[in-house]
């Protein structure tokens, strides 16, 4: 009952309650990121969402707080992500007040407040069909992986969480847990980022590194993604 008719009435409500009260803060990061950025303070990035009646994965915006400059060297490719990310987008992400913005993507219906973590469209196409079944559920701001290691847990475990979330029933007590385990992360500001990286590492470059595709695999998959961004 829980999960088919008053899970997205309560992401509505709370989403709606949150923006509200957030709203002079959300103001403030916007004014402060638009300095800090020098220029447009929110980062939108396509993001699978849950599947419809195809069963193919609606492509969403998803939309956060910028933490990376753009700037970008001689020849016009981006710096590395450590030269851009500057001072106030390492705060945004430990605080993960750069998640804020979600807000407005859980009110649309993009997302809920807790279920799987949207990953990137070029993570999903080297998911497993079991693994894609993460996308039978609206993704969450939220979710099991994030209160059990975020990113400090390999891929495989983060899709177990993922998945265990769906196949072990979603109810008002579970949903409720996640939100207070996750608040308890956000305070003490743990598993922000992977341990000696700036930011995480793909699906598609991970599985490469441990000899799980091959080079061929990796780029022919790259492909299917820039594809899927542009329908």
């Amino acid at each position: 009952m829980y999960a088919k008719f008053f899970k997205r009435f309560f992401d509505f409500v709370l989403s709606l309650l949150a923006l509200t009260v957030l709203s002079p803060l959300l103001l403030g990061l916007t004014l402060i990121g638009a300095i800090a950025m020098k220029g447009n303070p929110f980062f939108t990035q396509k993001r699978p969402g849950k599947k419809d009646k195809s069963g193919k994965e609606k492509i969403f915006s998803l939309i956060k707080f910028r933490t990376m400059t753009n700037e970008k060297d001689d020849k016009g490719n981006l710096l590395p992500d450590e030269k851009r990310m500057v001072g106030y987008g390492k705060w945004l992400r430990s605080s993960s007040l750069d998640e804020l913005p979600e807000l407005i993507n859980i009110l649309k219906g993009d997302m809920a407040v807790v279920g799987p973590r949207p990953q990137l469209v070029r993570d999903m196409v080297f998911m497993t069909d079991e693994q894609r079944k993460r996308h039978n559920v609206r993704p969450g701001l939220t979710g099991l992986a994030q209160v059990n290691g975020r990113n400090n847990i390999t891929w495989e475990q983060k899709f177990e969480y993922d998945l265990e979330y769906i196949n072990s029933g979603i109810t008002f007590k579970n949903d409720f847990l996640i939100i207070v385990k996750t608040v308890l992360k956000v305070l003490t500001k743990s598993d922000t980022v992977r341990e000696g990286t700036v930011s995480d590492i793909d699906l598609g470059e991970w599985l490469k590194a441990e000899g799980k595709v091959s080079e061929e695999g990796f780029r022919e998959k790259q492909i299917e993604a820039k594809e899927l961004l542009r329908i």
